[in-house]
């Protein structure tokens, strides 16, 4: 059956190399089910309920790329899609946020899946995205590498806020404190491990911090528990997007950005992977291509029904492909993985719960209020994704001041405004800009110049006639 299914000799391949890629995929991507529930309580959901939606998501999304598309390539919530979701979709509008609920971001979700779903059955995915200059895509990766860094700093309680309306904004945290010291730590021994090469570092990382954490007395074990995903399945909201929103431009930006950040991962990840595995042909095409990016983006639309922010195609699956992986058969050994993941709730619960740092907030360098919770366990994660998607600065081509200056607006504006969609506009107008003085406006595609549109019109609204 399984030979019928899969074909494991025409790929030339064995069940056990397709066991062990498939659990060598899990070790590399499932540090996200511990990040995941930290990042969407911010927006105000149940760590329980996103602990459970995502390891269910993520198990169902997987499998239909192992039925659909028959590739090992697995799928989960993306990191980047679920900061914009709690920072920027959520977050409360005095700190630049746009203020939705959770609800109405699942709605967000849920409609910019459906979208992808429409494209991606008629093929026109691809085309999308290869409009997009080269420049423009590495620059978001890039700065979302910086954001997810930068959190995770703040997260390990290196970086601390100093008072408001006073710079340096941010400053060197209480290093002596025993939270921060195990995350310091845990940064060192999990570079060491990726340094090494060692299949899972992340993971091995957060458990790890996690254990020593608990004989620190940072966290405390609660017993045993178990995660319902009752609290957000069916949650959504789509019409309150619509009321909700400062403007009009805002929901449709919201939905617009989750759509383009889907986008651009799971391309990114098919490539990228499909090649490292043997499936791109000498022409650049993919033959699996259509059914692989149908699979994401109906995972999209089951993780926002279930309560989870964007699935997206993990680039991690590249780790099972080098440890023998070829067909779907490993993304099912992924996905039953995922499943069974739901019975170490009570692990990721400790871990998650957070460590209140005395004296976080300071003045002139002197400790003057106790008010940040920090992750030391989950934090050390945060910083390696973000040092692997830096890989993406020398894709940039800082030659041509058209392709550049577009590219660094949108790194520096994501990265110190901490808003994914802001970086993206800046990027597309000023390119547009850039591409009209110096006459050279034929070399852009004419999507990119309707969607420099439609963010110069969402930045009118947002700063120019809401703001006054």
């Amino acid at each position: 059956m399984l030979e019928r299914v899969f074909k494991l000799k025409e790929h030339n391949t064995t069940v056990g190399r397709e066991v062990l890629g498939g659990v060598t995929t899990f070790a590399t991507m499932s540090y996200i089910l511990f990040v995941q529930p930290v990042i969407l309580s911010w927006a105000g959901m149940d760590k329980g309920a996103v602990f459970a939606a995502t390891c269910i998501a993520s198990a169902l999304s997987t499998f239909l790329m192992a039925f659909l598309a028959n590739l090992p390539i697995a799928l989960a919530p993306g990191m980047g899609e679920n900061v914009f979701f709690s920072v920027t979709v959520c977050g409360a509008v005095a700190a630049g946020g746009l203020g939705l609920s959770w609800q109405q971001a699942l709605g967000a979700v849920l409609l910019g899946g459906s979208v992808i779903i429409v494209i991606s059955y008629f093929g026109l995915r691809a085309a999308v995205l290869n409009a997009i200059p080269r420049s423009i895509k590495n620059a978001i990766a890039l700065g979302i590498g910086l954001l997810i860094a930068a959190l995770g700093l703040e997260y390990a309680g290196i970086l601390v806020p100093t008072l408001a309306g006073k710079p340096p904004f941010l400053h060197l945290g209480p290093l002596a404190s025993k939270g921060v010291l195990l995350a310091i730590c845990t940064f060192v021994f999990t570079f060491a491990l990726s340094a090494l090469r060692v299949r899972g570092a992340i993971l091995i990382g957060i458990v790890g911090a996690g254990i020593v954490g608990y004989f620190m007395g940072i966290y405390q074990w609660k017993g045993a528990e178990f995660a319902s995903i009752s609290p957000t399945l069916f949650k959504f909201d789509i019409p309150g997007i619509f009321i909700q929103a400062p403007s009009l431009a805002s929901a449709f930006m919201v939905i617009f950005v989750l759509f383009f950040l889907d986008l651009f991962d799971s391309v990114g990840t098919l490539v990228g992977v499909g090649e490292q595995a043997g499936y791109i042909k000498e022409d650049g095409t993919m033959p699996k291509a259509r059914p692989a990016l149908f699979s994401d983006a109906v995972g999209t639309v089951i993780g926002a029904t279930m309560g989870t922010s964007t699935i997206t195609s993990y680039v991690e699956s590249a780790a099972g492909v080098a440890a023998g992986a070829r067909t779907g058969l490993s993304s099912i050994v992924t996905g039953i993985l995922m499943l069974l993941s739901l019975l170490i709730y009570p692990l990721v619960s400790m871990v998650g719960s957070g460590y209140v740092l005395k004296g976080a907030v300071v003045e002139n360098g002197v400790p003057v209020a106790d008010a940040i919770i920090i992750y030391p366990a989950i934090a050390s994660a945060m910083l390696i994704v973000g040092c692997i998607m830096m890989a993406n600065a020398v894709k940039v081509n800082w030659q041509d001041w058209t392709e550049a200056i577009p590219a660094f607006c949108c790194v520096v504006i994501m990265a110190f405004t901490f808003s994914i969609s802001d970086g993206i506009g800046f990027a597309f107008v000023s390119y547009t800009i850039l591409k009209a003085v110096t006459r050279r406006l034929r070399e852009g595609h004419y999507m990119v110049y309707l969607f420099a549109a439609f963010f110069f019109l969402y930045f009118v609204l947002k700063y120019v006639f809401l703001l006054g």
